[in-house]
Parts: structure tokens; sequence; C-alpha cells
């Protein structure tokens, strides 16, 4: 029942700063619908089950497992990860990724940024973000532009603060 409660508080609270960064980066109904398939059973159960607090519990359940059920249902369910946007291209009979909208490159950045402040917590700083990209991007499949993208709001964030990347999320347009 810990477990539970603690997998509940700690997707709460992450949910609730994804809101927050939503509604500085101009799209707050995709804040109030960020991650909702987390609470479905089909993730919530393996992630208080594999919860241990300092990383994500499917990480755990991919290690035990092979795979993570509860990953491939929620990548599945929320355009804000890259891994979403990936389809069959008909020329190269390959699954290839595809650019993102730039709703959802904006949401993806918000979870990013709260993600890292849930994961290192008073050890945060505005360049974490930017330093857990660079240590995956070498293995990822995302589509270069919007690697680029996120990169260039990632180190914004590092160089000009919060205020300002969110101020130019805000006129970021499709």
């Amino acid at each position: 029942m810990f477990k539970a409660l603690s997998h509940f508080i700690t997707i709460t609270k992450h949910r609730h700063f994804v809101l927050k960064h939503c509604i500085k980066a101009g799209i707050p109904v995709q804040g109030f619908k960020h991650d909702l398939s987390k609470y479905s059973p089909t993730e919530f159960i393996p992630g208080a089950k594999y919860y241990v607090g300092i990383k994500s519990p499917n990480e755990i359940e991919r290690e035990k497992k092979g795979y993570s059920a509860a990953w491939l249902h929620h990548k599945g369910r929320n355009r804000h990860h890259y891994e979403y946007w990936m389809d069959y291209n008909s020329k190269t009979k390959r699954m290839e990724p595809i650019k993102m909208p730039v709703k959802y490159l904006k949401e993806m950045f918000c979870d990013r940024v709260a993600a890292s402040k849930i994961y290192q917590g008073k050890n945060y700083t505005e360049e974490h973000p930017l330093q857990y990209f660079e240590n995956a991007k070498a293995r990822i499949q995302i589509h270069p532009e919007t690697s680029v993208e996120l990169e260039k709001l990632l180190i914004m964030l590092k160089e000009k603060g919060e205020k300002a990347t969110f101020r130019y999320l805000r006129d970021l347009k499709d």
C-alpha cells in the first residue's frame, strides 16, 4: 500500500509541475490532460509494483521483465513522447521517426523539465534536462528536426532560464 500511495503522489506531483509549465508555455489544456493514462490500471499497477522513488518504475519493470508493458501502453497514448511519432515509411519499408507538431514538442519540453525537477529534487538545476537529453541523444530514434528544436529549447533553459524559455515557447507556432 505504501508503494502505491508513494507512486500516486509522485505521478500527481509530476502532473502538477507539467500543468504549471504548460500554462506558462501557452498550452493549458494539454497540461490538464497530461499523463492521465498513468492512472489507468495498465500503467498504475506496474508503476506501484516497481516504484522505487528515484527513477521511473518503467525502468525497473524493463530490468525485471525485459520490457515495460506500462511504457508500451503509455507511449502509444501520449503524443508528447517522441516514441509516439514513429510510423512505417512506404518508401524505405522501415519504421522511421516523424517530426513532432510544435504543440507536442512544447509539452515534451514541459514534461522533461518537470521530470528532472521530480527526480533531481533539491539538486535540480536548469542544466539537468539538457544533460539528460545529451546522454540519450546518440541512442534514441527522434526526428532530426524535432531533436534540434528540443535541444535548442533545453540550451535556452540552461543559458537564459525558465522565464525567457517559457516566453519563447508561448510565441512558438506550428
